[in-house]
């Protein structure tokens, strides 16, 4: 890849090359963090936005959709984020209510939070309360995310302004989901980069509930990351939403490293954003490890979007599974990019990845592109994909009940989009983000 210089590059690139000298002062004072977002930035500018001509990114072209970039967004008033909160559509079909922790712009607000719901065993700061403090915790920060070569990811190493660092103590159970929700407060575009690290001890278990929620009609620009260490023993599930509108740009990168015996259930629902991409990049460090990374994506209109794992078998005894559903109806176009990499000491290795497209409409798109790569000889590894209409025999024996035709066919998209929000396994979690699914659907 050659290095890029001012002359070939976009106005958003030259846009984030600006932002980061303007802020290059007060990050001196960072300590180790500044010295990585420093190093970042280098690797990002080099390359400038990813764009189709990288494997990674052939079919999502972030330099040709982001010719221009929002500025970055201003930290938010009370007034303001209480609005944008209130505006989030309600949790419906659970009982439990999740511990909120509110992200406005891109930036951690303790006040609207209600921190004093945690769970004993829990503990949130915001990076403002770290960056450039001698703390212990910002050793362990940035571990992950350095370990993956990827632009967006490095941007937001550079430029993050703000998120949380959350600490599940070793041994709890915590009662309550945890949400961690984005909201943004400006009614003109803007551009925001929240980080959040997430830690949970050994034999720990508690539940995650990301949403990225959108109002209005500003063109924002998101580009989240988030680094989660699951220790040995540990059971987590996490499941995302990503809710913005359908003139929005979403990237959103999570780093996952999982430990001895721990268990781990990762859900991504896709329902906003003009063009999205959630990218998850997972590594198996311990034996006998049990993982399950589910999509359900519904696109209208000229909605785009990439989902993109990337998963390491690292050690021995591993069990994962990878299921992508994708419903895409009008010109709208559904990447699935999945590999699944298995090391030569990854022995007895059961990996299956599987990805299903219903495609609504004749110009409606999804692209597969399954990978697996072994270096191991005793392994289970398989890959399937499939891309069609509604089922005609299922459609039919709907209406011969005498259900009409639109409703038949929304029940048996219905089905089978909620079946991947089943397989998270969270009984709190899982109820609200069917509602979701569902009302989008009869939105339609």
């Amino acid at each position: 890849m050659s290095e890029q210089t001012d002359a070939n590059r976009t106005a958003a690139e030259t846009a984030l090359v600006d932002w980061f000298a303007a802020e290059a002062e007060s990050r001196s004072a960072e300590g180790a963090i500044g010295a990585q977002r420093a190093e970042a930035f280098d690797r990002f500018s080099g390359q400038g936005l990813p764009h189709r001509r990288v494997e990674a990114y052939k079919y999502t072209d972030l330099r040709a959709t982001l010719r221009t970039l929002p500025p970055a967004a201003d930290r938010p008033d009370s007034a303001a984020v209480d609005a944008a909160v209130k505006a989030v559509p309600a949790l419906a079909d659970t009982d439990t209510v999740p511990v909120r922790l509110v992200i406005a712009d891109g930036r951690f607000v303790a006040e609207a939070s209600d921190l004093d719901a945690l769970d004993g065993a829990v503990s949130v700061t915001g990076f403002a309360d770290l960056l450039g403090k001698a703390d212990p915790r910002m050793e362990r920060i940035g571990s992950l995310a350095a370990q993956v070569d990827d632009p967006m990811l490095a941007l937001n190493t550079a430029l993050f302004e703000g998120g949380v660092v959350i600490e599940v103590a070793a041994g709890a159970s915590v009662a309550r989901p945890i949400e961690i929700l984005h909201v943004v407060t400006s009614d003109h575009a803007v551009t925001t980069m929240p980080r959040h690290a997430v830690f949970v001890g050994e034999g720990a278990s508690v539940s995650f509930l990301e949403r990225h929620e959108g109002r209005g009609e500003a063109a924002n620009v998101t580009n989240a990351a988030i680094e989660l260490c699951v220790a040995p023993r540990a059971r987590v599930t996490w499941a995302k939403l990503q809710a913005e509108t359908t003139v929005s740009t979403h990237v959103g990168t999570t780093t996952v490293a999982v430990g001895e015996a721990a268990r781990v259930n990762h859900l991504t629902v896709t329902l906003g954003a003009r063009l999205s991409r959630s990218q998850l990049f997972a590594r198996i460090d311990g034996e006998d490890t049990e993982t399950a990374f589910d999509t359900a994506t519904f696109l209208t209109g000229e909605q785009h979007s990439d989902a993109t794992l990337v998963l390491d078998h690292k050690v021995p005894n591993g069990v994962s599974r990878e299921r992508f559903r994708s419903v895409v109806d009008d010109t709208a176009k559904a990447i699935v990019q999945g590999r699944i990499n298995v090391w030569q000491h990854a022995q007895k290795t059961d990996a299956q990845m599987m990805s299903n497209a219903l495609l609504l409409s004749d110009e409606a798109e999804a692209v597969n592109k399954p990978e697996l790569e072994i270096f191991a000889d005793d392994v289970q590894c398989a890959h399937g994909a499939t891309s069609g209409q509604i089922d005609e025999d299922a459609l039919f024996y709907l209406r011969s009940r005498g259900v009409p035709k639109h409703q038949a066919e929304r029940l048996l998209i219905e089905s089978f989009l909620i079946e991947a929000v089943e397989g998270l396994g969270d009984s709190a979690v899982a109820p609200a983000l069917a509602a979701r699914i569902r009302a989008a659907l009869h939105a339609e």
